[in-house]
């Protein structure tokens, strides 16, 4: 079974790198399309596959085709793939608010699903919420469901929370790293230097992750760092003065109506 990526960035390479290290057999045969030259002579070189220019190509020579390009130029890439994409293919997409409505008016098969990755999945950490239409025999989408295990946890939802999950997860990474460009920055004002200081903030980012991974609720954890009175209830309450958790609310809901307004006029 040959996998296809139309768009050879960045995502589509971790999904690579995952394929190649985690995937078993003939299932691990990858074919790419990609429109920079130096960019298909990378992944060719790097990762020992096949590239092409042609989107048509690709479609053709493929069971599972990955739409791996941004929304705003998906109208584009979908005219241009539609009449090859016949019903015995697999189509999968990882843009931010293209609906599998919109993808089931466009292409002529029922086997498509749509997935929002995040970027540590270049680690291989990532996090992938797939929504799917009911018409897959279990060794069709285990296969689907399998790619993106490799590059971290999978989570299967309804359509309807996924422009949801494009906020909290998709963007989140951005949204976290923003937080940590913050807690540097506050440490180089309280008299750190930059190296220290990011040494410190991004420890202390990934030991409290994996304390939460462990099983530990951010209120108990929260708890047991705050001690009544101390250094860490003054910066709390700093952030409550400051309007923390109304603030990424209001993030995550701009992120959110972002998504929905991807997707608005295509269905």
């Amino acid at each position: 079974m040959k996998t296809g990526f139309i768009g050879g960035g960045n995502m589509a390479e971790a999904l690579i790198k995952g394929i190649r290290g985690q995937v078993s057999g003939d299932r691990r045969e990858i074919f790419v399309s990609e429109p920079k030259e130096d960019r298909r002579h990378y992944l060719e070189k790097t990762y020992n596959i096949k590239t092409t220019e042609s989107n048509k190509q690709l479609v053709s020579s493929c069971d599972i085709i990955i739409l791996a390009v941004k929304p705003q130029i998906m109208d584009m890439v979908i005219e241009e793939i539609g009449e090859a994409v016949t019903e015995d293919k697999t189509v999968v997409s990882i843009a931010a608010g293209i609906t599998l409505a919109y993808l089931q008016s466009k292409l002529n098969t029922k086997k498509l699903v749509r997935i929002m990755p995040n970027t540590p999945a270049l680690v291989q950490e990532g996090m992938s919420v797939m929504s799917l239409c009911e018409c897959f025999s279990d060794r069709d989408i285990d296969f689907v469901r399998e790619i993106f295990m490799s590059i971290g946890e999978v989570m299967t939802l309804p359509e309807k929370y996924m422009n949801a999950v494009t906020a909290v997860s998709g963007s989140g990474p951005a949204f976290i790293a923003y937080f940590i460009e913050a807690m540097i920055e506050g440490g180089i004002n309280a008299g750190l230097n930059k190296d220290d200081a990011f040494t410190l903030a991004v420890q202390t980012a990934v030991g409290t992750a994996q304390l939460l991974d462990s099983g530990l609720s951010p209120s108990k954890l929260r708890e047991m760092v705050t001690s009544p009175g101390g250094t860490t209830a003054a910066g709390l309450r700093a952030f409550e003065e400051k309007g923390f958790k109304e603030t990424v609310s209001f993030v995550i809901e701009a992120a959110k109506n972002r998504a929905d307004e991807l997707g608005k006029g295509r269905d």
